[in-house]
């Protein structure tokens, strides 16, 4: 539930922000007051685009923030531990979005930690499920029917098990179109695959082989300064003839004085050890130099070999455009690839019946989700008819098209006479699903998208979201001028409508309907101001006598007339009586 919204520095608006309770809020205003920034706002904590042109004129930068309420549900707390956001024993979800105009950068944050727009729009589909004023054109849109019914029957666990079935299916008919497709150039591959093999094997690759050979070929070409510098550094340890003494001899000179005065002065026996230490470790160094310039060895003839293979390596990776790692892992594929293509035929006819054993699973799957979708279809179809009822829809008939595509190389399917059928199959299942209504007695369901006029679209799509509630796990709807083609009548029951999905969740509506508005819980209005040149809007919370002006305003508009504020009041206490009644 959105428990507090803050908006800076956003389009026309300064500074708001709103507190919000359950239940039931609208909120109204003039053309241009500013109401659509209010939903722009709670989209952008949801993940939709921020960017610096939303930031208000003569400001850098805008900000958006929001305070939620959750409840407990597993998969949302699973998804905030995926990505480290839940704190023990806070039910709170606190969702920050800032953009910077000079940068153009949006920063994005829940609970205090930076995440990526897409995390945003993870979290923020559980908190807040926004319906547009032209979102009622959805449900015209059959593509979208499949979605509505498998949420309204808690279908997606089925549907999923089709889709991952589905996709099995797919990648093994894909290997075997392959493997038919590539039998004509089976024997030009093998030679391909043995010859790769046989110059693997012959070059004896080892990992690592080539960058050691180099460092090899380095050391011999700089072999005359590496003798040099060695010899300077055991001479410098050690001494030489313009230099008797060494630093290896001081350090032994250091550690002798350090002991005679530790016999003054015992505190300093952290610093006879130090002496100590250095000198038996430079000692160690001499020795460990002098070693390695022993061990230094120019070949003339190790050379010659040391490029001769470099260049046999480099030559096959050439040859077959890739690293000497690459090859060695290529060569031991290539054993398996060898073992199906010498023996694909029997390879072919195993997959071959795989391939039958997942169509038939899938088929299965698909088959018990269809029947669930027709059980769900008819409780749809149900429910959304006595919600139309209570939106003044009395004759509405609604129904929900269950149809299949036969397809020579779908999935089997049984049917209710007992025979089976080759019906086509997409992750979704074998069905497509349309919407009909019939608005008036004696008629038969048609297409939704050729029948119901713009009222009767928007009270179709309230009518079916009102029963989606019932099963939604989104806690805050909001609905943007849902009443759009509503007539004042229809407004009352529309109205009514939207108070009765407030009691499962948190319903915010921007509404230009009084009728709509006198069943809200909380009405806020919003307005524009215009000072010092710069225009601003401003939301406040109305009591009960100026949410009489209000409404009388939007009955008749300014100035409000004594008649208007009693028909106002009137229109209060009828929706009250009516709430009082279905509580």
């Amino acid at each position: 539930m959105l428990i507090e919204l803050h908006i800076g520095n956003f389009a026309i608006i300064d500074q708001v922000t709103l507190s919000f309770s359950s239940g039931f809020s609208v909120l109204s205003g003039e053309t241009g007051a500013g109401k659509s920034m209010i939903i722009d706002a709670l989209g952008i904590l949801r993940g939709d685009r921020f960017d610096a042109s939303h930031i208000r004129s003569g400001t850098d930068r805008s900000r958006i923030e929001g305070v939620f309420q959750v409840k407990p549900h597993p998969d949302f707390i699973a998804l905030l531990d995926e990505h480290g956001l839940r704190e023990e024993g806070d039910d709170s979800i606190i969702i920050l979005r800032e953009v910077n105009r000079e940068s153009n950068r949006t920063v994005s944050r829940i609970n205090g930690r930076a995440v990526t727009n897409a995390v945003v729009r993870e979290v923020g589909s559980w908190l807040i499920d926004i319906h547009g004023q032209h979102d009622g054109l959805t449900i015209f849109n059959a593509k979208t029917h499949l979605d509505i019914l498998d949420r309204f029957g808690a279908l997606f666990p089925a549907r999923q098990k089709v889709s991952d079935l589905y996709t099995q299916w797919r990648s093994i008919r894909t290997e075997l179109n392959e493997l038919r497709t590539a039998a004509d150039r089976r024997t030009e591959r093998i030679q391909e695959l043995r010859s790769l093999q046989a110059d693997v094997s012959a070059a004896k690759l080892v990992q690592g082989e080539e960058e050691a050979l180099v460092a090899e070929r380095t050391r011999f070409q700089n072999g005359a300064r590496i003798t040099e510098l060695t010899t300077q550094i055991y001479q410098s340890l050690t001494g030489d003839e313009r230099r008797p003494r060494g630093i290896v001899d001081s350090s032994v000179v250091v550690a002798q004085l350090c002991a005679d005065l530790q016999k003054y002065d015992p505190s300093i026996e952290s610093i006879v050890t130090q002496a100590t230490e250095l000198q038996y470790a430079l000692a160690d160094l001499a020795q460990a130099v002098r070693s390695y310039r022993d061990r230094i060895e120019f070949d003339p003839g190790r050379i010659e070999a040391i490029e001769d293979r470099i260049t046999e390596l480099r030559a096959l990776q050439r040859k077959y455009r890739a690293t000497i790692p690459e090859l060695i892992e290529r060569a031991a594929q290539a054993t398996s690839e060898l073992d199906k293509l010498e023996h694909s035929d029997e390879y072919v006819a195993a997959l071959e019946q795989q391939e039958l054993r997942m169509r038939s699973q899938l088929g299965t799957a698909a088959h018990v989700l269809s029947q669930q979708r027709a059980t769900a279809a008819t409780k749809l179809a149900s429910a959304v008819e006595a919600s139309a009822r209570d939106l003044a829809m009395p004759h509405v008939r609604f129904a929900v098209q269950q149809t299949q595509t036969n397809a020579f190389d779908g999935v089997v399917v049984s049917q209710s006479d007992g025979t089976t059928a080759l019906l086509a199959c997409d992750r979704s299942g074998v069905d497509r699903v349309e919407f009909m209504i019939a608005p008036n007695p004696g008629e038969e369901p048609k297409s939704l998208a050729k029948t119901a006029s713009g009222g009767e679209g928007s009270r179709l799509f309230l009518a079916i979201k009102s029963v989606l509630a019932q099963v939604e796990v989104v806690e805050t709807m909001v609905f943007d001028e849902v009443d759009t083609g509503v007539g004042g009548r229809a407004g009352a029951v529309v109205g009514e409508k939207l108070w009765n999905i407030s009691r499962h969740h948190q319903v915010l509506c921007i509404s230009h309907l009084p009728q709509v508005a006198t069943f809200a819980d909380t009405h806020y209005a919003i307005s524009k101001k215009v000072s010092a040149e710069r225009t601003s809007t401003h939301v406040v919370a109305l009591d009960e006598h100026a949410r009489v002006d209000e409404l009388a305003a939007m009955l008749n508009g300014h100035p409000v007339s004594a008649q208007s504020r009693s028909v106002a009041a009137d229109m209060l206490t009828h929706a009250r009586e009516r709430k009082a009644i279905r509580q």
